[in-house]
């Protein structure tokens, strides 16, 4: 596929300016600002798509797309990998990258969808980095001429104005930000020597870039995607990766200190689960002790709606009890790609809809393909993850509005879809709903169950299979949360 060198349309560009400009000026922003910029980066630089990656606690995420890269929306990006650490901290501040570059993060999925090149620059607020915005073609064969560079230039400083000016921005306002250029970085010859020594690597190692530079390497040096735990004589202990830079001999290294593994928010996590579990083990008890006691006295009808409470309240504490397990037992992390197996989406989500209230489904309009590719992942989770989607629907609808099931796939991925028309997600929150113990009413204000875990362990299932998840507003009301996960038949050159 090679893009058409369409001319940039430049009422459309400067009514999307002027939209944005409105914006800011009256005090609004946040993630509408931001995803309309992205949508004016696709007008000013002949695009086929554009995106924005925004730094996060350990690594990246998509949290606006449009255009060809829309179905990147809420994917995780290791922007700490080696090979993109490399050319984010050196060249220019507009950067062209090749995807054959980016083969061990993400490039299968990109040329999968015949995306061939993409020009990047890094974003700033004041002086932190805070992410990148992108734009990807189809043209393998051409380059970013000086106006499509500067265009990009002057839109990422947009984005770092709106950034600056904090109006529900960054989306994830809980977590750090990882500023890739902050972190331990180092570039190696041929020969394993030292030539570049970053003030982190100085500050972690405790050696300045002048005994580093000239030296050979200190510590073990991992091949491939492997990443090397090893324990520094001060008894750290650090987690090193490595990649040879494109286009050269050098290596690019990058390494941190490893990740702590005590848990936060204890005191909160069980105040809320405490709360949660109660709930349901009081109804089941009562009703339970009134069967036991009355039984004699009750009619046929009034023992049959007894269990089926007991029943109900049974399945929701079961899934309560799995969703704690799964909070845990799971560090999050991706598991082995050659454990997760090929599944028929469409008979697995088909056989989970069983695992759905009465109410539930009656609310729920079912609208799946017959067949569809299969999906690589673990075919027991969809049940979990599709009761979530379908209980925050009702959760957050009046009177149990109708929600719609759909799946699909493209060249990648098998997706699914769960839409409703309930009250809505406003876009500064569809990624703070995946944060652990967040609820969309707080405080005094909540009237709703639920102890904020939900949609935070679909994330860490979701992409412990490879895939991701995102939410986003429905157009004319409402939610929609989608699911996608790696398409088995899709091989490693993005070709299904």
């Amino acid at each position: 596929m090679v893009d058409a060198r369409r001319p940039v349309d430049a009422a459309a560009v400067f009514g999307g300016l002027a939209e944005i400009a409105e914006q800011l000026a009256t005090g609004a922003g946040g993630l509408h600002a931001l995803q309309r910029t992205v949508d004016v980066t696709v007008e000013a630089t002949a695009a086929a798509g554009a995106a924005f990656i925004e730094y996060g606690q350990d690594s990246g995420r998509v949290v606006a797309a449009t255009a060809a890269l829309d179905w990147s929306l809420g994917r995780p990006v290791d922007l700490i990998h080696p090979t993109l650490r490399g050319l984010l901290q050196y060249g220019s501040r507009v950067r062209e990258i090749p995807v054959s570059l980016l083969g061990t993060v993400g490039g299968e999925h990109l040329r999968g969808r015949g995306l061939a090149r993409f020009v990047a620059a890094e974003v700033n607020a004041g002086k932190t980095a805070v992410g990148v915005l992108v734009g990807g073609y189809h043209d393998a064969e051409g380059t970013a001429g000086p106006d499509e560079r500067a265009a990009l230039g002057f839109l990422a400083g947009l984005v770092g104005l709106q950034y600056t000016l904090g109006r529900g921005l960054p989306i994830h306002v809980d977590a750090p930000s990882v500023d890739p250029v902050a972190e331990p970085f180092a570039l190696l010859d041929a020969e394993h020597v030292v030539r570049t020594w970053n003030p982190a690597a100085a500050l972690l190692t405790a050696r300045s870039p002048e005994s580093a530079i000239g030296e050979p390497w200190p510590f073990p040096l991992p091949t491939g995607a492997e990443t090397v735990e090893h324990q520094m004589a001060c008894g750290t202990w650090i987690e090193i990766r490595a990649a040879t830079v494109p286009g050269g001999t050098d290596i690019s290294v990058s390494f941190r200190s490893r990740a702590d593994q005590t848990s936060d928010g204890r005191d909160l996590f069980i105040a809320l689960t405490g709360h949660e579990l109660r709930t349901p083990i009081t109804v089941i008890r009562g009703y339970a002790d009134t069967l036991v006691e009355h039984w004699d006295s009750l009619d046929d009808g009034s023992r049959r709606e007894a269990i089926y409470v007991v029943g109900q309240r049974a399945r929701e504490l079961s899934r309560l009890v799995d969703r704690l397990l799964n909070a845990v037992g799971d560090d999050g992390t991706p598991g082995d790609a050659s454990a997760l197996l090929p599944f028929d989406l469409v008979d697995t989500l088909t056989a989970a809809l069983d695992d759905l209230s009465p109410e539930q489904r009656r609310t729920l309009t079912v609208a799946l393909p017959q067949t569809l590719p299969k999906a690589l992942g673990e075919r027991a989770t969809l049940a979990t993850i599709l009761a979530e989607f379908v209980t925050n629907a009702g959760k957050y609808s009046l009177n149990w509005v109708e929600a719609v099931l759909t799946a699909g796939a493209d060249a990648q991925t098998v997706w699914f879809r769960v839409a409703d028309r309930g009250i809505g997600i406003r876009p500064e929150h569809v990624e703070r709903a995946f944060e652990r113990f967040w609820q969309l009413e707080t405080g005094d204000q909540r009237t709703r169950g639920g102890v904020g875990l939900g949609l935070y362990l679909v994330r860490r299932i979701v992409e412990r299979q490879h895939g991701w998840v995102s939410l986003r507003p429905r157009q004319g009301g409402g939610t929609v949360a989608e699911v996608r996960l790696p398409r088995a038949d899709a091989d490693a050159h993005g070709e299904a």
